[in-house]
């Protein structure tokens, strides 16, 4: 990602060469047992489907193993995608900065990093002291043997951080560290005025210090974390190893899961040749027509939608097996990831997703009715969408390519059908109950690499070791933002913002229209700014009452609190989503930033039209 350039290591002195040595040496051990991991977890996962499913026993201590070896996983995944520079960041300004300014941010960077690390790593002890008199009820041995891994992973990030800081000119590493010791000073010295002013506080640590710190490089995630730290420092009595114990709870999801299995797997259609006969297919199909694949990433977005859980596995499952064939195309990096972004966000409202049924399970409106009314809406946002990709392919020549004949399009079709059937058989699995939305991934897998050898030869082999690497850090890293973002929206809560906003927003509303035009404008602030599912805990049971008292139906008010959301999640510059999407395409921010808001604009526009129109979200409904 865009901190590559903040980590790599300037010209060094012996010593600095012998510790970047030894980092490597670190860095090729946790790689190895990365990919260990992400197969051991493949495999224990596929074997509780079938002992489940095919011996009716289930493995009962499988559970607490796989939520065991994924917070292993997400944490050396994020130590091995921070000494990649892999981590989701925003390098704009580094982008644009000259040579010396660039060393100065590269120190700064490094600097802050180093101090959230370091700053977490007490509260990481004392909280796997705490976790060693609690025992894993089925493995019969102590938690904190699972917990370990969040100060494993902390001290292999420090090693990083401060062998990269070293490595920077001396002068400018000290000045950089001065500043952030006189920043923190300045925040202590101004505790009692802080103290004084209330929530407004907030806007110093939650809006001023996580955007100050973004716009300079630091990564979303060491942001959150700094800027959460500092707050319940400086302005609470709370224990810090209570946010190691929100970063733990918001990294061990179990749903979570699903995102490195899925991220495998979006990786492995590419190796195992399964994309390569899909893109042969569609191309047959629409290679003649203005922006055909455009429309295609849409439809797979729909299609895959809430299989896994998480957006972030469905951009995982989508992306590499069609930018490839849309690079060679020319279709621009930002750009794709832009309506990758978007599409994800559109498809939010689509069963089964996990924002739904959050949001069923703490506002107790029927999930089964959440299901059934997100369809219209999901179909809404999908035109809004196709619309914009018509208008800016009017643009682009038409492709130099003959309209296939029916010949062409059937021996293609024949040829990709296995291929093809894959998201169905991955949908079949979670309707019949095969396998939960976790272990659906694992299926797909497994599919993916008999298909793959038997039909789709000849397999890259060595490109195994690689995909299960790059599976690790690319899970790490969003893992690592959604745990500290976990961690701030909990801070946000105990601060009483929740309810103040709440009250505030029940007071300036002028009738149900204004009650939902606030609505949209918060739900796409705080879904900018929290991870999706934190914002839907904190807000929705609260706004829900007050949704009645202007008449509004309830699900209506549902569809549009989770669209605006969705919407705020992938807008830049806080949107962990739009990181997330960045972050699978693999390009820079800055680079899809330009691309994002013609298709954020069409996203408001039906977003409008479904808050105006309650039929759109209640037509379904008996």
């Amino acid at each position: 990602m865009s901190i590559a350039a903040p980590l790599a290591p300037a010209p060094a002195s012996a010593p600095v060469r012998a510790l970047n040595a030894f980092d490597g040496h670190v860095g090729r051990v946790v790689r190895l047992v990365a990919a260990f991991l992400v197969v051991a977890e493949v495999c224990l996962l596929f074997a509780g489907v079938i002992a489940r499913y095919v011996f009716h026993h289930p493995i009962v201590w499988s559970d607490e193993m796989a939520g065991a070896i994924f917070l292993w996983l997400g944490m050396l995944g994020a130590a091995i995608a921070l000494q990649r520079g892999e981590h989701l960041a925003f390098g704009a300004l580094a982008a644009r900065a000259s040579p010396r300014r660039l060393v100065v941010l590269r120190s700064l960077v490094l600097a802050c990093i180093a101090l959230t690390l370091c700053l977490l790593l007490k509260p990481a002890l004392d909280y796997v002291e705490d976790e060693s008199f609690a025992t894993l009820p089925n493995l019969g041995v102590p938690a904190s043997w699972r917990v370990v891994a969040i100060a494993a992973g902390l001290v292999l990030m420090i090693v990083t951080a401060a062998i990269r800081l070293l490595g920077q000119p001396l002068r400018t590493a000290l000045a950089c560290v001065a500043t952030i010791a006189a920043v923190g000073i300045a925040l202590w010295l101004a505790r009692p005025w802080l103290m004084a002013i209330g929530n407004l506080n907030l806007i110093v640590f939650f809006v001023a210090m996580v955007g100050g710190a973004i716009l300079v490089g630091v990564p979303i995630g060491f942001a959150f974390g700094l800027s959460t730290v500092a707050y319940l420092a400086l302005m609470s009595s709370t224990p810090l190893s209570v946010i190691l114990n929100r970063l733990d709870q918001g990294m061990s999801q179990p749903l979570l899961l699903a995102i490195p299995m899925f991220i495998f797997l979006g990786l492995l259609i590419e190796v195992t040749g399964l994309a390569r006969t899909i893109i042969a297919f569609l191309a047959s199909m629409l290679g003649s027509v203005r922006g055909g694949l455009y429309y295609v990433l849409l439809a797979a977005m729909m299609l895959v939608s809430g299989i896994s859980g998480s957006k972030a596995a469905d951009m995982a499952a989508v992306a590499p097996g069609l930018f490839p064939e849309m690079r060679r195309r020319g279709a621009k990096d930002g750009d794709l990831v832009a309506l990758l972004a978007t599409s994800a966000a559109m498809a939010d409202t689509i069963p089964p997703s996990l924002v739904l049924i959050t949001l069923g399970s703490v506002t107790g409106i029927s999930i089964a009715s959440l299901f059934t009314a997100g369809l219209i809406p999901a179909a809404v946002l999908a035109v809004a969408l196709a619309a914009v990709v018509f208008v800016r392919s009017l643009r682009e020549p038409k492709p130099d390519l003959p309209r296939p004949n029916a010949g062409t399009i059937a021996r293609a079709f024949v040829g990709a059908l296995p291929a093809i059937a894959l998201p169905f058989v991955i949908r079949w699995s979670v309707v019949e109950g095969v396998a939960t939305a976790t272990e659906v991934s694992t299926i797909g897998i497994f599919y993916a690499l008999v298909v793959g050898i038997l039909l789709y030869r000849p397999v890259q082999w060595n490109r195994f070791y690689p995909v299960l690497v790059e599976t690790a850090a690319l899970s790490g890293a969003i893992l690592f933002v959604i745990g500290t973002a976990t961690g701030m929206a909990w801070a946000l809560t105990q601060s009483g913002f929740s309810s103040d906003l709440a009250t505030f927003m029940e007071k300036i509303s002028g009738g149900p229209y204004g009650f939902l035009a606030i609505t949209i404008v918060v739900f796409v602030l705080l879904g900018n700014i929290l991870e999706g599912i934190p914002a839907i805990l904190l807000f929705g049971p609260l706004l829900l009452p007050v949704s009645h008292s202007f008449g509004i139906h309830d699900v209506h008010y549902a569809m549009v609190v989770v669209v605006a959301m969705s919407i705020g999640l992938f807008s830049p510059p806080f949107g962990i989503g739009f990181y997330s999407a960045c972050a699978i395409g693999k390009v820079s921010p800055d680079e899809a930033i330009a691309h994002m808001w013609r298709y954020l604009a069409a996203l408001m526009v039906g977003l409008l039209v479904i808050a105006a129109v309650p039929w759109f979200s209640t037509a379904l409904l008996k």
